[in-house]
């Protein structure tokens, strides 16, 4: 009995702390360059979370970290989901909300999944190395990061728990009568064979155009009019599914859905200009928590959305008809993150959307600069290059991949099946958690190098000092203070979206203690031209301050005394300096 006792103890105390049990002890382990070391929040990054697995290990880093993590719902998804948010600093340093933001987000499109473990990882990863990495912990003292893992819970869902291919849902379910006969298929796609995706269903067909191909019995081959066939033919039916509307007709219906990423005020079009618009921009509860959260926060300087697939670092502009939106000044800052991506994320290919791929109207993108004046990009995750390192466009390929690195995991052999419509059938084909979702042992290197160019790319917002004070005496008790107020960064503190249409707020340079006779901003100190600002001189209102560049501004002063000067940019953030 008293074994018994001391097991049951030993049960309940595994139950209670479990991270406790399982944690290794730092003499067990040997760093690896660039991991953290010992992570207080233990999490895998070889597999992927639903809504409610995410959201626990927010909290879970929430509550690891409390001077670094704040999380909060920023609002609720359509079936009454949190949509929570981590904003990430370094509490004890600075004014967190003057701090420049820089926001991250995944999994608008419910089949794009990665997007929410790069958000979960990222946070991870500035969690666990602060104090250890200098990057790391230099840039939790000077920036914040507001970080959304999945804007669309319900989806993200609905893609990892009902039946689906690869690349459905969509986005946001909503019952839809897509061939307008009166009739729903709210289950039009079946999971016939139980294994858990919406596969493939073909049938022996004497006339049919297919046959197996006899190299590999998992793959079809076309035949060619000029081919001679001897061998079992076969047609395609499409994706698993029944006639379970009962109009004689099956998967006609597909789950309805509108497309949160067409969803945006800027340049919006409505669904029957641009498939996938909901009713009017902001419709969708998700999207309309996002903007008021960003519209809240307009310290936000950069963003960063994720997406997938296809291996693609895009800006914008979304559409043909918005180029003069981006400048050429705004375009090179682009560029030049977006190039360095490319070497950053192999495989991957920096791209304009409306020029490389199609028109985009109502997309995150573009609000986020259009609206708000933030450099933003959006990154399709995983491509084929990713399978052997080497470009093959060839889509058999992925054959050989799943063959030869999954062990064949991620098909379903090809069996018989009794459907109800179509008689004696065969049933197989891919995964759903093939093609777009990276799989789990490439994970983790996929997480990190994102990871690394949403940093790169935040690294690259302004940071501001005053660089440099001088003094000169002009006689008759007045003294005229130069300030050089230097931008470190590739970014200004306005884009030139932002200038055109005041967005924010003049960055304020302002000195305290003294008595200001004039101010100005030097335009050329080397001839003297200055444009003066009478009006309340003591704070200068200067428009924007560039990128890697020093605004220089002067006050005349009368008497000497132990003054401050105090830079105040929304995007920029603060500094100041102190007259010793």
């Amino acid at each position: 009995m008293k074994s018994h006792k001391y097991i049951l103890h030993f049960v309940l105390l595994s139950l209670m702390f479990p991270l406790a049990v399982l944690a290794q002890k730092n003499d067990e382990i040997f760093r690896a360059a660039g991991s953290p070391h010992n992570p207080k929040v233990q999490i895998s990054f070889n597999k992927y979370y639903t809504a409610e697995g995410l959201a626990a290990l927010s909290k879970k880093m929430a509550d690891a970290y409390p001077d670094l993590v704040k999380r909060k719902s920023i609002g609720k998804s359509t079936e009454g989901r949190d949509i929570w948010m981590m904003a990430i600093t370094n509490y004890k340093v600075g004014d967190a909300d003057r701090k420049p933001g820089f926001y991250v987000d995944g999994n608008i499109h419910s089949n794009e999944i990665q997007g929410a473990e790069i958000c979960t990882y990222t946070a991870w990863y500035l969690t666990e190395n602060f104090g250890d990495i200098d990057y790391i912990t230099n840039m939790l003292n000077d920036r914040i990061f507001y970080i959304v893992p999945t804007i669309n819970p319900d989806a993200r869902n609905n893609y990892m728990k009902e039946a689906n291919t690869g690349s459905s849902p969509r986005a946001g379910m909503i019952p839809m009568d897509d061939d307008r006969d009166g009739l729903f298929d709210e289950d039009g796609l079946e999971d016939l064979d139980g294994d858990g995706s919406v596969t493939t269903m073909r049938r022996k067909n004497p006339n049919g155009n297919m046959i197996v191909d006899p190299k590999d019995p998992r793959m079809m081959i076309e035949i060619g009019p000029d081919d001679v066939v001897t061998a079992q033919r076969y047609e395609y039916l499409g994706s698993e599914g029944i006639d379970n509307d009962g109009d004689g007709e099956v998967n006609e219906d597909r789950p309805g859905y509108y497309d949160p990423n067409r969803d945006w005020a800027w340049k919006w079009q409505p669904d029957y200009i641009q498939r996938g618009a909901y009713k009017y921009p902001f419709s969708a509860p998700e999207t309309r928590a996002v903007a008021d959260f960003v519209l809240s926060r307009p310290n936000i300087a950069g963003a960063q959305s994720f997406h997938n697939s296809g291996g693609m670092i895009l800006r914008g502009p979304g559409a043909e008809e918005d180029v003069s939106t981006y400048n050429r000044a705004d375009v090179a800052i682009y560029d030049a993150i977006g190039k360095k991506g490319e070497r950053m994320l192999p495989g991957y290919r920096y791209m304009v959307v409306y020029k490389d791929l199609y028109s985009v109207f109502g997309g995150e993108l573009d609000w986020f600069y259009g609206s708000r004046g933030i450099y933003t990009f959006t990154n399709e995750i995983f491509s084929s290059f990713a399978y052997y390192k080497t470009e093959n466009n060839n889509r058999d390929q992925m054959y050989e991949f799943e063959k030869d690195l999954l062990m064949g995991d991620a098909f379903t052999d090809w069996k018989p099946y009794n459907h109800p419509t179509y008689g004696e059938i065969e049933i197989g084909g891919f995964r759903k958690n093939i093609g777009r979702a990276t799989p789990g042992f490439m994970l983790e290197e996929e997480l990190h190098r994102n990871m690394a160019f949403t940093f790169y790319h935040a690294f690259h917002m302004p940071m501001l000092s005053v660089n440099n004070v001088k003094e000169k005496s002009l006689g008759g008790g007045l003294t005229e203070i130069t300030a050089y107020i230097k931008n470190d960064r590739l970014m200004p503190t306005h884009a030139s979206q932002d200038l055109k249409y005041n967005i924010t707020r003049p960055d304020y340079i302002s000195i305290k203690g003294a008595n200001v006779v004039s101010g100005m901003l030097l335009t050329d100190e080397d001839f003297g031209v200055a444009h003066e600002q009478k009006n309340n001189p003591e704070k200068l209102e200067v428009k924007n301050i560039p990128g890697n560049d020093i605004v220089k501004v002067r006050w005349i002063v009368k008497g000497n005394s132990n003054y401050s000067i105090h830079v105040d940019s929304e995007k920029g953030g603060l500094a100041s300096y102190q007259k010793k």
